[in-house]
């Protein structure tokens, strides 16, 4: 239950109307129209989103969802535990990575967006949130947990669908995972990250289709920092890629059309190169959805989970098709 007038005090607007939308609020107020958000996180954290978009928007990128101030001076409001906060309406369509002009869009406002996401030093007493240099530790740990859950379907006496396809394929994937982790030239990763940690990057971290909206008059706004952090900005790269190829069968034209449009505005190096490809083919997303299964996050039933797996494997023979020809 969204407490409007506690909010509308806080924010010194009048709600008029609420209006569900993806995990957000469209509230019609006496002001126009804002976007209503319950985060699940801190006052601390959302400093510093605060302040890395506030940086990025004064660095040349003003085409973000811009958060609002309380009268208190601060983006949020408390409503007794929870707290609320308020941006800018995005009067604007979803991204469609089916079509190539917005695919070409996408990576274009991808690249712009990383230029001007840099140099962000934030004040001492807003922790950086800083993922730079752990990708080698996230590869092994995840492999690990391949390995380990493995063990979990097998000692499963009542094996469910999802574990029997699990078990089909997992060695698969788990050898997909050692090819990504020797594809992974540490040398070049490491200049990679020390480059990026010069020039104090910041990475969105979430860069899919709903978080790219595009307006009737061409502008192309990014949402949603809920997961912005510093990070090698190739990660939003490899990510895009994700997102946009699962959809078109894993085509390698459309693998080669983001890579040349993000090219254009910001060009990647051979390191960047190196980090991207083995990205891309570590299996992210098998691993994803075995964990959120055999570790218990909520949210889905057995049936979604099987549907998903279900989903990954039948993509298996395009998106190795995609990755011998990257």
């Amino acid at each position: 239950m969204v407490r409007e007038t506690e909010i509308s005090t806080q924010f010194g607007f009048e709600i008029k109307e609420l209006i569900p939308k993806r995990g957000v609020y469209l509230a019609k107020t006496d002001k126009g129209n804002k976007c209503l958000k319950k985060v699940n996180y801190g006052p601390h954290k959302l400093m510093y989103i605060y302040k890395a978009k506030e940086h990025i928007i004064n660095n040349g990128f003003p085409w973000i969802d811009k958060n609002e101030l309380s009268l208190n001076g601060v983006p949020y409001a408390f409503v007794n535990d929870d707290i609320y906060v308020v941006t800018e309406w995005i009067d604007g369509r979803e991204c469609d990575f089916r079509d190539e002009k917005d695919l070409e869009t996408a990576a274009k406002t991808l690249a712009r967006f990383h230029l001007s996401a840099r140099n962000f030093v934030p004040e001492d007493n807003l922790k950086a949130r800083n993922d730079i240099g752990k990708l080698p530790y996230t590869f092994e740990k995840r492999l690990s947990t391949l390995n380990k859950m493995r063990d979990l379907a097998r000692k499963n006496k009542k094996k469910t669908e999802f574990d029997m396809l699990y078990l089909e394929n997992v060695d698969f994937y788990i050898d997909l995972a050692k090819r990504a982790i020797k594809i992974l030239d540490l040398e070049a990763y490491n200049r990679v990250c020390q480059k990026d940690l010069q020039d104090k990057v910041l990475c969105h971290h979430d860069f899919t289709y709903h978080n790219i909206l595009i307006k009737e008059n061409g502008e192309v706004y990014i949402v949603d920092f809920d997961y912005c952090k510093e990070e090698i900005q190739v990660y939003d790269l490899s990510t895009l890629m994700v997102k946009a190829l699962k959809r078109v069968d894993w085509d390698v034209e459309k693998g080669r059309l983001i890579v040349e449009s993000y090219n254009l505005i910001k060009p990647l190096t051979k390191d960047e190169m190196n980090v991207l490809k083995a990205l891309l083919t570590f299996p992210q997303r098998f691993w994803r959805v075995a964990n959120r299964y055999y570790y218990k996050e909520p949210g889905w039933n057995e049936q979604s989970f099987t549907k998903k797996i279900k989903e990954i494997l039948a993509e298996k023979e395009n998106y190795m098709n995609f990755i011998e020809s990257f």
